[in-house]
């Protein structure tokens, strides 16, 4: 139980990649706050929680909201006491329509021999949708992370784990430049940040994924042709998408005694970026 009796807040725990964090720290004792801006989706989490013995408490949050973000860990204050670990894991990804016809494009430039040519993707870029993707992705970690080290710094304890992506960390992600360039914000914070506060004995880490196995990415799988499936495997050299439960296992590390990192940005994305 390598996190018995810690708090640890999860943002974007209703599913995916924070669902499997939680789980994973609910394995080894933690107490849990579940938030996510999807409330209703939050209560079949905190029922898994729960069946785990783990205390949990799933709260509403729009992290991009610092008003709202504020008002969240008073809540957490009340009713745990303290933060020991935050994972910001809310964040938005590329996943409409457009985001799709984009990423296409992008792999069949990466691995069929075609002329070269611009993706064409940032000239038409409106400034709501670089906006929307930076007030979520990079005010909310820096909103999440401020009110965290208020509590940790204080209590001289404190591990906090950013999300980021291998599109922070590399062109995997040329097909959306400003998905990429919060995650870049998101690695350099962490560097920075960590650097800062390891003297208090909070630690700041952060894990950029490549793929990872959340129902939203199997079903985009399943639309693409034979032919567009085997381009995309093409790219990751294991073959496969990450596991929620692989990537929560070194959430664990990150967020236990154990951790000897300091600022680190460690990519997790099955051989995608080297």
């Amino acid at each position: 139980m390598k996190l018995k009796g810690k708090v640890a807040v999860v943002t974007g725990a209703a599913g995916g990649l924070g669902r499997g964090i939680a789980l994973s720290f609910a394995r080894e004792g933690a107490r849990i706050v579940a938030c996510d801006i999807n409330e209703a989706a939050l209560a079949p989490v905190k029922a898994e929680i729960q069946e785990l013995g783990a205390e949990c408490l799933s709260l509403r949050c729009d992290v991009s909201d610092s008003a709202d973000v504020d008002a969240m860990f008073a809540r957490i204050d009340a009713y745990f006491g303290t933060t020991h670990i935050l994972v910001n894991n809310a964040a938005l990804v590329p996943e409409k329509p457009h985001d799709e016809e984009r990423r296409k494009r992008h792999y069949g430039l990466a691995t069929r021999p075609i002329p070269r040519q611009s993706l064409g993707i940032t000239k038409d870029m409106s400034d709501t949708e670089w906006h929307r993707f930076w007030s979520v992705n990079v005010d909310g970690v820096f909103f999440c992370t401020r009110a965290a080290l208020q509590r940790m710094e204080a209590q001289r304890y404190g591990r906090i784990i950013n999300i980021g992506s291998v599109a922070g960390i590399s062109a995997a992600s040329a097909h959306s430049p400003h998905y990429s360039a919060a995650k870049g914000a998101v690695v350099a914070f962490t560097r920075s940040v960590g650097y800062e506060v390891c003297g208090a004995n909070v630690l700041v880490n952060c894990i950029c994924p490549g793929g990872v196995q959340t129902p939203a990415f199997e079903r985009y799988i399943d639309q693409l042709s034979p032919e567009e499936r085997n381009t995309m495997w093409q790219l990751v050299p294991l073959g496969r998408l990450g596991k929620p439960e692989e990537y929560g296992a070194l959430a664990v590390y990150l967020a236990s005694e154990e951790c000897y990192l300091v600022g680190s940005i460690i990519n997790a994305s099955g051989g995608a970026v080297v």
